[in-house]
């Protein structure tokens, strides 16, 4: 096999992880839950969304977690960015990076977003000018990649007319998610192929929910095809509101544990990560499901 020497995780538990949690975590909980994630050697983290509080409550409280964190240096914070309002507020507090989304799917568009995928160019183009201009890097996510739970199978090419647009606006990064966990490695080879005749695979990562056990295989392909850059989430925490039937994301400490056992360099650590799991699992009330923390659970009794 041909694979990378190191791979760099994205944490997205805090934004993408949260978002779909019934009870109202806390806020001092999430601010220590961040704090944790920023000493275990992750160099990324979501922390959280500036969408308007009516549609996700759970994250109304963005820009007093984003003030009140412990920052580390070597450590960049991000938070998901609908608009231009969404911006200002964001950058009163202090981000490093701005993650702007839409969908490759014109009807999870516009159940996410209120607007067909047209209409929403423009409106992610005026983030990227403005966050660049207050010297942010931008990621851009692009949602629905193989499958949407309206229209079913995604064409590649769809894909494809997204991440043109993005790219053209300036991202620097596409993340691209299988959002429904509908994928398996032969869609993702013909989904790669296709974006790596336009582009570089350093311009994408990957976002896996795994829905039906199919994350972990997913990413062997991507790493085998260049994918160096995977976003996972503590606890295999998350889910979409606006797509029925999503769960989890693909699980940080299992995405560590298959890295680290093939030889790749992440910088994370994995105890640091099950301790972070364990808390937020007490926070949430129910015990997360991934099989490390399975395993750790087992392990200490």
């Amino acid at each position: 096999m041909n694979l990378p020497q190191n791979v760099v995780l994205k944490e997205v538990g805090p934004r993408d992880g949260l978002q779909n949690e019934k009870g109202v975590i806390e806020t001092k909980d999430k601010i220590q839950w961040i704090d944790q994630l920023s000493e275990s050697g992750l160099n990324y983290i979501e922390v959280s969304s500036f969408v308007h509080p009516k549609w996700i409550p759970q994250l109304a409280d963005a820009g007093e977690v984003l003030k009140s964190i412990k920052r580390q240096k070597d450590v960049t914070y991000a938070a998901l960015i609908p608009n231009i309002r969404g911006l200002m507020r964001a950058l009163e507090v202090g981000i490093d990076e701005a993650s702007v989304f839409m969908s490759a799917s014109e009807s999870h568009n516009q159940s996410n977003i209120n607007k067909t995928i047209d209409e929403t160019f423009p409106v992610l183009k005026e983030v990227v000018e403005e966050a660049k201009k207050a010297n942010l890097t931008v990621r851009g996510y692009v949602s629905t990649v193989i499958g949407c739970p309206f229209e079913g199978p995604i064409a590649p090419e769809k894909v494809l007319r997204v991440v043109d647009a993005l790219l053209e606006m300036g991202v620097t990064e596409v993340s691209l998610g299988d959002t429904i966990g509908v994928a398996v490695p032969t869609q993702v080879e013909q989904l790669l192929t296709l974006l790596f005749n336009h582009y570089s695979p350093s311009l994408f990562a990957m976002h896996f929910h795994d829905t039906r056990g199919t994350a972990i295989a997913n990413i062997v392909k991507s790493l085998e095809m260049g994918i160096t850059t995977f976003d996972s989430s503590v606890g295999g925490l998350g889910g979409c509101p606006y797509a029925k039937g999503a769960t989890g994301n693909v699980a940080t400490e299992d995405v560590l544990y298959l890295l680290s056992e093939m030889g790749i360099q992440t910088g994370v650590q994995m105890e640091s990560i099950i301790n972070a799991g364990f808390f937020i699992e007490q926070k949430i009330g129910r015990n997360l499901v991934s099989k490390q923390m399975e395993i750790a659970r087992k392990e200490r009794g």
